[in-house]
């Protein structure tokens, strides 16, 4: 069978030898998805040093409740900004070797931290890092969604989703074990010299996406994005009003997760006082639970939609008044965070779904908008921190409840991308 148009580019200057993600074979691909995930895996244990950490980065700086939640609004910033503009570096010149650039800059900043012994180097330090953090979920979807078919990327995505929490639960587990070792907390740092030695091994490991034709083709044969700003494709006619909404989604999503999340370890050791060698433990079992839900989730999208995980969300909203207001012990907040962990990992079919609305030269473009949502989670601890100051911290974090009922419902007003399979 001959090749269509849309699966063999023209040649444009320079030839190029393509090849088709199918003819790979699943060992090879296998292969790139697992240096993905060793990649993912150190970027969610960066990415959430500043949340399973907070109450110890306070102490240790001597920092204000306002600045503490501050750190997060500074790494959302520099979040944003790198998704932008490193989601389009990346569909231009090839999500792998903007792979290698993330690596090398998520994993030494994090080593940076070492360094920090004020606010305003914590300002710094945050904003680097985060430019480099935010630019990693679109380069894996960007990689993924190339390597994959769509009726398995659910899947993958939740396989993808289900590292970052292990390696959140990891977080957690670690840090209660090193307080009962009597350890410094800051040797949970030294974790970014792994992804700055590996790096380079994603040259090997993964395939060159600038000549890489994916499962379901190329839309006017471009592998890479050729405009100047890829980004303003995004707002042609057509598709401006869906762009827009995924950025809302995401917001809500983004502000409801900081609002609850962001708070839950200095919510348990401050007001309900849960001890150290406990909170780790109760915040590992959330995401334990955000693990095995990504599983879950990715199955149901790719056999019965993607708006149908918008559920998770609805389920967020009933359970967290139950954790902040019940009288429960610390099995109880273990038990009810980890069914909340598998409520909330609904999100992990988005890098996907993102990507399939869009055409493929703007794969990472397009999963950048996960990260333009953090435009409006950037306020919540600006606006959280001093109303908990005033009114306390529970009745400030059950606002992630209604943040993630109206997420739910701007979720399910966008189009769906796979069509359910029918049933013999």
């Amino acid at each position: 069978m001959n090749d269509s148009a849309a699966d063999r580019p023209a040649e444009s200057g320079r030839a190029l030898n393509w090849i088709r993600a199918d003819e790979l074979g699943l060992p090879r691909r296998s292969l790139a998805l697992s240096f993905l995930l060793v990649a993912y895996f150190f970027y969610a244990w960066s990415w959430n040093t500043i949340d399973i950490l907070r109450p110890y980065i306070k102490d240790s700086l001597g920092l204000t409740l306002t600045q503490t939640g501050s750190a997060y609004t500074i790494q959302s910033i520099g979040a944003l900004v790198g998704a932008v503009i490193m989601g389009q570096v990346a569909d231009k010149i090839g999500r792998r070797n903007a792979l290698v650039i993330t690596m090398i800059g998520f994993g030494s900043g994090l080593l940076g931290a070492l360094a920090v012994s004020s606010y305003s180097g914590l300002v710094v330090q945050r904003l680097f890092r985060g430019f480099f953090m935010g630019s990693m979920f679109p380069i894996a979807v960007g990689i993924y969604s190339g390597l994959f078919a769509r009726d398995v990327r659910g899947r993958i995505a939740g396989i993808v989703f289900c590292t970052y929490n292990l390696a959140v639960s990891a977080l957690g587990f670690v840090s209660s074990a090193v307080f009962r070792a009597g350890l410094d907390w800051q040797l949970m740092l030294y974790a970014g010299a792994i992804p700055v030695v590996l790096a380079l091994l994603a040259l090997v490991l993964i395939p060159d996406d600038r000549r890489l034709v994916p499962m379901d083709g190329l839309v006017d044969g471009k592998a890479t994005a050729s405009s100047r700003l890829p980004v303003m494709e995004l707002f042609q006619p057509g598709v401006r009003r869906q762009t827009v909404l995924l950025a809302l989604m995401s917001g809500l999503n983004f502000f409801a997760y900081q609002a609850f999340t962001g708070w839950a370890t200095t919510f348990l050791r401050t007001e309900r006082g849960v001890p150290d060698t406990a909170v780790g433990d109760i915040v590992g079992w959330q995401f334990v639970g955000s693990a095995l839900g990504a599983l879950c989730w990715g199955w149901l999208s790719d056999h019965y939609g993607r708006r149908v995980a918008a559920a998770g969300f609805v389920a967020c909203a009933v359970l967290i008044p139950i954790y902040l207001f019940a009288p429960l012990s610390v099995g109880g907040l273990e038990a009810i965070g980890f069914v909340y962990g598998i409520a909330l990992s609904c999100s992990a079919i988005w890098g996907p779904w993102m990507s399939e609305l869009y055409p493929s030269h703007l794969r990472s473009t397009a999963a950048s908008i996960f990260n333009w949502g953090r435009i409006i989670s950037m306020t919540a601890p600006l606006i959280t921190a001093p109303l908990a100051q005033a009114y306390g911290l529970a009745p400030v974090m059950s606002l992630a409840a209604v943040s993630f009922l109206l997420a739910a419902g701007v979720w399910w007003s966008l189009p769906e991308t796979i069509t359910r399979k029918a049933r013999g």
